[in-house]
């Protein structure tokens, strides 16, 4: 997972949700049909993309997806 449309592709592809990039940005209360069960299978899919464990602490207060990116990507 270099680039975030390669995150995006491992969403929709992962989570099954018709993301589109601009809701990357978006608040994650405002992704329709989101809920704490696409986070925890959102951290796997992470940890199995780029091959390390990720702070899950940090990814729980994240509010956006483009957050849970940058925490993921290191940024």
């Amino acid at each position: 997972m270099d680039t975030i449309d390669d995150f995006v592709r491992l969403v929709r592809d992962e989570l099954g949700m018709p993301l589109e990039e601009y809701q990357v940005t978006s608040d994650l209360d405002q992704l329709p049909e989101w809920d704490s069960l696409y986070l925890l299978k959102l951290v796997t899919a992470l940890e199995g993309a780029t091959g390390r464990p990720l702070p899950v602490g940090r990814l729980l207060e994240a509010r956006s997806l483009d957050e849970i990116y940058r925490l993921a990507a290191g940024t």
